[in-house]
């Protein structure tokens, strides 16, 4: 019997390789999501740093145009499946088992295969690089009939979307069971933490739309290999459908980018104001009217393809009223913030950082929901503007503030508070040099996604290069800073943040074992 106990018990606890391949921990399947979506971070950013070079002078010099297309999609593509999700379901992982008060999450061995479906997917991906043809050059949109001519890569671009499709889904199956299952007596719904919240709805939408990209990519499979014409106009399709379709999978997805973010910044603002979250409950209510929204405003991506007027109204109209939770998320984190006795640690510096950028890209967006126009902004380099502030100083600036935040309790070290702090403001520097220049040389009508351009847009677009590759090298200090503290250093104690008062269990993280209505006295 004990020997039966013992092999049973050994079986538990592989080492090596093994107990990352077979893992059902939700910690174990966490780490992995996160250094998946850090190394895929650094191959998504050296595509980018190839467009940024291609950029810096007019004229052709540093890569083909079919190879420029190719990367502007690939690195679309690595950013949003490869690191962005990836991350933020990492942190799921982690998190939520934790936060709610559950052992695990409710499916470890789908966890397990939801992770390790990812790397053969990115695999798949990146090879369409060395094929005859080259990678995908139609956009990460993958617009007909543009998509249609890459050449062997299509197909396994396509079935490498469906992988990733199947692992959000997975992922997103398993949050929702735990959640609503899974959390400790007394953990009602409106107790649980923001970032728990703004899972489970981040989940629904997931769940929501994964079928509609897959849907969309297979008819254009079925176009190019099977003789259909859902989108060739010559067989009596039209190319505006697949943007219907795409942009109905494509809007909540953005908020499946952002929404997680919120959480994080819910978690981060309120630990170092050392005061409760202002408006807890208008947060879940604003964060549920997000997602809700996010479906009936798909078409203001498509203003210029030649809608009705009425169509257009309501599409402006719908995307005018997006901003209204979005700005009542924005101003709780002011308000919790306001006269609170705030410290400026890494992660703070991080979310405030987001607060003041995101916004930003909110204020743009506002921008190009006004229909007319927009007929100026589109697809211009201030759209590109614009949702790259709202997606690295928005969902990567908090991921980094999540990693900063909770490394010391994942790794039982802190990490180094000066570097840390030094990588923050290299990075608002150079985020704010990459990306700013575009908002003036999109309104000049500068094209996006073309490797040349006219002489006038030369200074701007020079500074924007310097500022991308000051970005990319700044990440490399990111790296150093989260396996030094990985690997050791100074010990993390209970109370992590200095001076934190023990708001830190009570605010932003579960409460205590044992006890989940009374906080932890305050020494």
């Amino acid at each position: 019997m004990s020997a039966v106990m013992a092999d049973e018990h050994h079986e538990e606890h592989p080492k090596g390789i093994t107990r990352w391949l077979f893992t059902t921990n939700h910690k174990d399947i966490g780490t992995l999501y996160l250094f998946l979506a850090l190394i895929m971070f650094f191959i998504g950013g050296f595509m980018a740093l190839i467009i940024r070079a291609e950029l810096f002078q007019p004229g052709l010099q540093v890569v083909e145009p079919q190879f420029f297309n190719s990367m502007t999609t690939m690195h679309a593509l690595i950013m949003i499946f490869g690191v962005v999700m990836p991350a933020f379901t990492g942190l799921a992982n982690w998190l939520i088992p934790m936060m709610v008060g559950a052992t695990d999450m409710a499916l470890p061995r789908m966890n397990n295969w939801s992770f390790w479906i990812l790397p053969f997917a990115f695999t798949m991906l990146i090879s369409t690089l060395l094929m005859d043809g080259g990678g995908p050059a139609g956009g990460w949109t993958l617009y007909p009939p543009l998509s249609l001519q890459t050449g062997t890569a299509l197909p396994f671009v396509i079935f490498s979307i469906h992988l990733m499709g199947l692992s959000s889904i997975m992922g997103s199956i398993n949050v929702i069971a735990t959640i609503l299952n899974m959390r400790a007596p007394g953990m009602t719904l409106m107790k649980m933490p923001l970032f728990v919240w703004t899972w489970l709805i981040t989940a629904y939408l997931l769940i929501a739309t994964m079928p509609v990209l897959a849907g969309a990519v297979t008819m254009l499979l079925t176009d190019k290999f099977f003789g259909t014409s859902f989108f060739n106009a010559a067989g009596g399709g039209d190319p505006v459908l697949f943007q219907h379709i795409f942009w109905f999978f494509g809007h909540p997805e953005v908020y499946v980018l952002i929404l997680p973010a919120f959480g994080v910044i819910s978690q981060i603002i309120p630990t170092f104001a050392r005061k409760p979250l202002f408006g807890y409950s208008s947060m879940v209510y604003a964060t549920a009217s997000i997602a809700f929204l996010s479906f009936i405003v798909w078409a203001h991506h498509m203003f210029t393809v030649g809608m009705p007027l009425a169509g257009e109204m309501f599409f402006m109209f719908t995307t005018m009223l997006i901003a209204v939770p979005t700005g009542v998320k924005v101003f709780n984190w002011v308000a919790t913030m306001w006269r609170g006795s705030m410290t400026f640690e890494t992660p703070m510096l991080f979310a405030i950082g987001f607060i003041m950028m995101f916004t930003i890209g909110g204020f743009s967006g506002l921008m190009m929901a006004i229909t007319p126009v927009d007929f100026q902004y589109h697809d211009t380099y201030f759209i590109v503007a614009h949702f790259h502030y709202v997606l690295v100083p928005g969902a990567i600036f908090s991921i980094i503030a999540a990693v900063y935040y909770w490394l010391p309790k994942w790794t039982g070290h802190m990490y180094n508070e000066k570097l840390g702090k030094l990588h923050f403001w290299l990075s608002t520097i150079f985020v704010n040099l990459t990306f700013f220049p575009m908002h003036f040389i999109g309104l000049a009508g500068m094209p996006r996604r073309i490797p040349d351009y006219s002489l006038q847009f030369v200074e701007f677009n020079q500074i924007a290069t310097i500022g991308a590759f000051g970005f990319g090298f700044a990440q490399l200090l990111f790296l150093y800073i989260v396996l030094q503290t990985v690997r050791g250093g100074q010990k993390a104690t209970d109370q992590v943040w200095e001076g934190a008062h023990g708001l830190e269990w009570t605010l932003a993280s579960p409460p205590p074992y044992h006890s989940f209505t009374t906080p932890p006295e305050v020494k």
